[in-house]
């Protein structure tokens, strides 16, 4: 993988491909939650805490996007979150692994949080920066305090646990924004259900990948 360019995919580290799908994730939400702001026009927001979907998007009545918003019109609060949407998604994407890496996303995402990108990627934002300052280290720390046996089995879950938390983040917000044909009650609660796979899933993923880097880098350098 080159550190100064886009990273070689297929050859990856497990920690670079789990910070940059936290990224992207943080980076699309923006956008979508900025499609939605722009619909509800040039009007003023209500305060800093609005819903990006407006009652005249509603697509079912429990339809909700939280977000937080310092810029007190609709239209240019969607319009700035597209854009940081865009910024924090391509950097995730392709130039997370470089020097200032981890820095520039935390500082793309914060921003992209104050302008309406939605509440809860907050979460994602500072653990996929968190985890671009171990890119391409030794994991020393993780070798001493993750028990071989452990760090084996969760190993084995790469790279089912990342794809797991695409799946389920992304069907979270399509039942929450679409619904379900089974009433707002149901749909409420599958989505709280799904909200808890995604609490889990959050750390369970990130380990996942370190381990499965710890790992690698052992088997790169057997202990002779």
């Amino acid at each position: 993988m080159d550190g100064k360019g886009t990273a070689d995919w297929r050859s990856a580290s497990a920690t670079r491909i789990v910070t940059s799908s936290y990224g992207v994730l943080v980076g699309l939400a923006g956008i979508e939650h900025g499609c939605f702001e722009v619909l509800q026009g040039n009007v003023a927001t209500d305060g800093i805490m609005i819903n990006a979907i407006g009652p005249a998007q509603k697509m079912w009545e429990g339809a909700s996007e939280r977000a937080l918003t310092i810029i007190p019109n609709f239209l240019v609060t969607g319009i700035l979150a597209f854009i940081l949407g865009i910024l924090v998604t391509v950097w995730a994407a392709a130039f997370v692994q470089r020097k200032y890496g981890a820095r520039v996303l935390l500082l793309l995402s914060i921003i992209l949080f104050l302008v309406g990108g939605g509440l809860a990627p907050i979460i994602l934002t500072v653990l996929a920066a968190a985890t671009a300052t171990r890119i391409g280290k030794p994991l020393t720390w993780w070798r001493a305090h993750l028990p071989h046996s452990i760090g084996s089995v969760l190993a084995r879950m790469w790279p089912w646990s990342v794809i797991a938390f695409v799946l389920v983040f992304w069907g979270t917000v399509a039942i929450q924004i679409f619904g379900l044909p089974f009433g707002a009650d149901i749909t409420t609660g599958f989505v709280t259900v799904l909200g808890v796979v995604l609490v889990v899933l959050i750390p369970l993923t990130l380990i996942v990948g370190l381990a499965a880097d710890v790992n690698r880098q052992d088997s790169s350098h057997p202990a002779s």
